[in-house]
């Protein structure tokens, strides 16, 4: 059973679920809404194995809203000082969509933390995955929709997390979660993806690292994961990332 837990890192209170006992896995959301709350399942089925630990981001879930400054490398030197402040030596890090970025970004400003990274539905950033007046259009509309009734913003979203056979339970269980998005935690996150490049990140990783697309998705497909039509390190990076899984 995960338990709720707070902890204070600089001026941020940050919540987190925390269960089982084995080496450290630390989890990583996605952004729109996502918390601590959408890894259940794996906090259960894990726990067995490791001791899981969920956060929620800063402006996420029950944890405190960070300032308006706040961007990617903020995000990424909160996650390390958690890391410290709960003593999980060289944990297992495992980011989704968000998550993934954010976990390139920790290793880029502090290599020595992971032990591993497990990159779901990873890409590059916005401005590392998409052309410039795409990365415009994209932050300026959520930056009009963090202002409007949370309900009638989600549902443009959420259905675009799932497969068609998704349980409608599920489906309903993340509407909900989503649903009590910060709209301050939006708009920061927003900022901070619309302004990440992460293609240099890959090709210099140097720990155990894998790369997990699903076939039928929409949001976040292996495509988006190469970047743009162009010759780039990200490119390159998962191209020799699939070639040596497949050897």
């Amino acid at each position: 059973m995960a338990e709720t837990r707070e902890v204070n890192i600089g001026d941020l209170r940050i919540a987190y679920e925390r269960a089982g006992d084995g080496p450290p896995l630390v989890l990583l959301h996605g952004m729109f809404g996502c918390d601590s709350r959408v890894w259940r399942r794996q906090l259960d089925a894990l726990s067995d194995e490791f001791t899981v630990v969920a956060w929620d981001a800063p402006g996420c879930g029950r944890s405190s809203d960070p300032p308006e400054t706040f961007r990617l490398p903020d995000y990424a030197d909160t996650l390390a000082a958690f890391v410290d402040a709960l003593r999980l030596a060289r944990p297992h890090v495992l980011g989704l969509s968000f998550g993934g970025g954010l976990a390139l970004e920790l290793y880029r400003r502090h290599p020595t933390v992971p032990k591993t990274l497990v990159l779901a539905s990873a890409y590059a950033g916005w401005a590392g995955s998409l052309p410039a007046e795409v990365v415009e259009q994209r932050l300026q509309r959520a930056l009009r929709e963090a202002d409007l009734p949370p309900d009638h913003v989600v549902r443009g979203y959420v259905p675009g997390f799932f497969t068609e056979s998704a349980p409608a339970e599920l489906v309903d269980e993340v509407l909900a979660i989503t649903s009590e998005f910060h709209p301050a935690g939006w708009r920061a996150m927003a900022h901070a993806f619309a302004g990440a490049d992460l293609r240099d990140v890959l090709p210099r990783i140097e720990v155990p690292t894998l790369l997990l697309y699903g076939d039928a998705d929409r949001r976040s497909p292996a495509e988006r994961g190469r970047g743009p039509p162009r010759q780039d390190p990200w490119v390159e990076a998962c191209d020799h990332a699939r070639r040596r899984s497949s050897e």
